[in-house]
């Protein structure tokens, strides 16, 4: 089975990816060298009318929803699209911190829209793979050859377009989808270029078996991850404590800290700090939850080169001591932390669970049942007129709540009176309901405090405006 990289980028209304939704995708194959096959991918996809955007996110990318409702395609109509032609076997989806913002976009369109959630990342030979904690590790082990851009204050940083304007790679629009593309692809051919032996292994270590296999070897490992520090390019000598109660997930120790310190740290302390602001803390914590299916960047400790070691401050003989102190405490200091871990992560979901009462957040409440996902396929296939609860009978409840709502956001024409009834219903318990807690008044709150600039140029003060035609043509009546 042939092997390509799809490096795609989505534009989105907003950040959270349980109430936003992706109005740009974009898309370039590539074969295993990084060399472009065929054409590149990109799609706008329509804005349903439940859903204001957050202009911030408009003013960053330009896209109107008018621009996505005159030129897109439904999510229905871009998931045939993209399951027919573009999620092809062998297909490793790449992107620029695509892990934790793209694939979640991803997973919750398909779920919204009765597909899999899961399947298109790994199912016949697909993957996933993301560049960004490429990039941290290359800048940290391997800087040689690239030229690496410092913010304003000084502190390295690694934002796509100031890499691709330091190393003179095109990037005509950042922000555009089809442009972070190409940039990323060109990102990508200078790391092989210069660092060919780290790409390649960072590459193999896209698979989360591989992962745990080095994490869990009993020896310090490298580790680049956004959640170290600048001062150290973001990368730590971690050690493997043990499991999460998270499913491919373990707790490692930052070695740079000495254990000793946090053995009669306790338990509501340990909370207390981790609750804080980074730069509020009393003390740092040095013990992080590293995900296998995430494609971490992690190496074996021999890459590190004297170069390295002066470069991130790292000294062997204190990690070494620090190693056997962590080997006698650590069932001890893993359990505190474990416990902490688990605190908060049941305090967030109580959260999430207050939050999220509609059904499109749910994702993530349960897999969906095996008994479901032929009627799910059923869903897809049939003709609009047919799409009723009546006709498709789910055990889970999630897909039952969804399925008037697919049909609404994708088929409105095919609405009956009562449905649509329904819908205009759902629309204004969402777009207006809460008072001045409501969508529709926090999204005119924001416009206004945007409009308030007098130094907004005139294109941003342009799309101020369309979003606020926008908002009033799709306002629920009561």
């Amino acid at each position: 089975m042939a092997v390509s990289f799809l490096f795609y980028d989505l534009e989105t209304s907003g950040v959270n990816p349980r109430e936003d939704r992706v109005m740009q995708f974009a898309a370039q194959r590539t074969d295993d060298q990084l060399k472009p096959i065929g054409e590149p991918y990109n799609y706008y996809i329509k804005l349903t009318p439940d859903i204001l955007p957050d202009p911030q996110a408009i003013l960053i990318t330009g896209i109107t929803p008018q621009k996505t409702r005159s030129e897109g395609y439904t999510e229905a109509e871009f998931l045939d699209l993209f399951h027919k032609e573009i999620a092809t076997p062998g297909t490793i989806f790449t992107g620029f911190n695509s892990v934790r913002f793209d694939d979640e976009f991803m997973r919750y369109m398909q779920y919204r829209n009765f597909r899999d959630p899961y399947e298109w990342s790994w199912k016949d030979n697909r993957s996933r793979w993301d560049l960004l904690d490429v990039v941290r590790m290359t800048r940290a082990l391997r800087p040689d050859g690239i030229q690496w851009p410092f913010a304003s204050d000084g502190a390295p940083t690694n934002r796509l377009e100031l890499l691709s304007e330091l190393n003179q790679l095109e990037h005509l629009n950042a922000h555009d989808a089809l442009s972070d593309v190409q940039a990323t692809i060109a990102l990508a051919q200078l790391i092989r270029e210069k660092q060919p032996k780290l790409f390649d292994f960072l590459l193999d270590m896209r698979n989360k078996r591989a992962v745990a296999e080095l994490v869990e070897s009993g020896s310090p490992f490298l580790y680049s991850s956004g959640r170290y520090a600048n001062e150290y390019q973001k990368t730590a000598v971690a050690f493997y404590l043990g499991k999460t109660d998270q499913a491919q997930a373990a707790l490692v120790y930052d070695l740079r800290y000495d254990p000793e310190a946090y053995q009669d740290i306790t338990l509501d302390q340990l909370v207390e700090a981790m609750q804080m602001p980074m730069d509020e803390r009393p003390f740092p914590i040095p013990i992080k939850q590293l995900k296998y299916n995430r494609c971490p960047a992690v190496a074996p400790l021999g890459v590190l080169d004297k170069a390295s070691q002066e470069r991130l401050d790292i000294d062997l003989d204190t990690i070494k001591k620090h190693t056997a102190k962590l080997k006698k405490i650590k069932p001890q200091l893993a359990d505190t932390f474990r416990q902490a871990l688990a605190r908060l992560t049941e305090a967030r979901q109580q959260t999430l669970v207050q939050d999220d009462v509609e059904v499109d957040s749910q994702l993530y409440e349960g897999f969906i049942p095996d008994a479901d996902k032929p009627i799910m396929h059923k869903v897809t296939k049939a003709q609009p007129a047919d799409i009723s609860p009546a006709n498709f009978a789910f055990t889970d409840e999630r897909l039952q709540q969804l399925l008037p709502l697919y049909k609404a956001r994708n088929y409105p024409e095919a609405l009956s009176v009562e449905e649509h009834a329904d819908w205009e219903a759902f629309r204004y318990r969402r777009i207006v309901d809460g008072a001045e807690q409501s969508r529709l008044h926090v999204f005119a709150r924001k416009l206004q405090e945007y409009a308030a600039d007098s130094k907004l140029s005139d294109e941003k003060r342009f799309l101020l405006e369309e979003l606020q035609l926008y908002a009033e043509s799709i306002a629920p009546i009561e």
